[in-house]
């Protein structure tokens, strides 16, 4: 048996795959890339909800990868990141930017947030084409979390680089390259802001690295990178697969505009009809366990898929329709437990003042090529659009 993750249909579309894998089994042993490597997939909602809190499924890849041979040089600021991380090291370095992601922090940065999406969409063309990602979805989250961050504007270009090729699926060279020239950007940063401070979240985390020497020079690092990657490239799927949904549903984008108040509440359904994680990160078990029915052995890596188990008809009956209507809060497209994802909050304000602001103001919008034409991005663990061409 192959990979069913790496058959290029299942990046068009991975659902039909999803469906299939979850029917023979919720949890299920399948073969990982090629060498005869395997992970044990999760695709059932119950069984993903009840892995992503069970503390024998680790994420700390350090300890799993040591002393195995290996030919890449993966950056440790990336491959030893946060998310890398078990408690009690994960509670002590999420705590320090918790903070900066509350939803009264983010209440407060949604005056300036509506003010850049009003900025990007004044340079939209009159009448179109216009690539929705590459015009709002990419810079929109992209500037926020560098104003956060305090990168200069003039740098954030490279950024966008760097962190579409720490995505670069099947091409280890340019994701190990990305990972050394964003870490050694942010190692530069840090050094820059310690001379001439500012206010910004990199600062907070230097003054505690500084002050209180809770944070080693190499976890601050690793912080900032991750928040400068997490921060954007999550939220640049939502936008666009949300997007995409409402323009593929006419009668759910009709709703939103004549009821702009409902987009708040179909954020979750969006999330779930699609979401922009298909894979979360890398987790393996630390002793022998029994997951939905199947066992898994000590030591080997276990692939929990949030895009799957969002589509489980056992939680949500008629997964592949789009409800605005329903009630999907409990989605898993943000993960769950400890290591659910801290920027929730910001990427909820961003999409919906994006979405909100792009229905409303362009009444006539509509996909400028047919579906089956749009690119989707060849990684298994995110879920989005290359490119999403509009006519106005």
């Amino acid at each position: 048996m192959t990979d069913p993750l790496q058959d290029p249909r299942f990046f068009a579309d991975p659902y039909p795959t999803y469906a299939r894998l979850r029917k023979a089994a919720p949890v299920q042993k399948v073969p990982t890339g090629s060498g005869g490597r395997y992970s044990y997939l999760v695709t059932g909602y119950a069984e993903a909800r009840e892995a992503f809190t069970d503390p024998r499924l680790s994420k700390n890849t350090m300890r799993f990868f040591a002393g195995r041979p290996s030919q890449r040089d993966l950056h440790p600021a990336v491959s030893q990141n946060m998310l890398a991380t078990d408690p009690p090291r994960h509670a002590r370095l999420r705590s320090l930017v918790t903070k900066a992601f509350t939803t009264g922090a983010v209440a407060r940065l949604r005056p300036y947030i509506a003010g850049l999406i009003d900025d990007l969409l004044d340079a939209w063309p009159d009448h179109g084409p216009v690539d929705l990602v590459a015009s709002l979805a990419v810079p929109l989250p992209v500037t926020v979390i560098c104003e956060m961050l305090g990168v200069p504007e003039s740098d954030r270009q490279l950024v966008r680089t760097w962190s579409n090729e720490l995505f670069a699926a099947g091409d280890p060279q340019r994701i190990d390259a990305a990972s050394h020239a964003v870490a050694g950007y942010m190692t530069d940063l840090v050094a820059s802001r310690r001379s001439s401070p500012g206010e910004s979240l990199l600062d907070d985390l230097i003054a505690v690295r500084d002050g209180q020497d809770r944070l080693t020079e190499e976890e601050l690092v690793s912080l900032a990178v991750l928040l400068l990657v997490a921060g954007h490239e999550t939220t640049t799927n939502f936008i666009g697969n949300a997007a995409l949904a409402l323009l593929q549903h006419p009668e759910s984008l009709a709703r939103l505009r004549a009821e702009p108040q409902l987009l708040g509440s179909a954020l979750d359904e969006l999330l779930r009809f699609d979401s922009p994680v298909g894979i979360a990160t890398f987790r393996y078990s630390t002793e022998a366990l029994t997951l939905g029915g199947t066992e898994i052995p000590e030591g080997v890596p276990v692939l929990i898929a949030p895009g799957a188990a969002n589509r489980d008809p056992d939680r949500f009956p008629e997964p592949d329709q789009l409800d605005l209507t329903r009630g999907a809060t409990g989605h898993l497209a943000f993960g769950h437990g400890i290591h659910r994802c801290l920027g929730a909050p910001l990427a909820r304000a961003e999409a919906e003042l994006a979405l909100r602001a792009v229905t409303l103001r362009f009444p006539d919008l509509r996909l400028a090529v047919p579906a089956e034409e749009l690119e989707w991005r060849h990684t298994r663990l995110m879920r989005g659009l290359t490119s999403l061409p509009l006519t106005l």
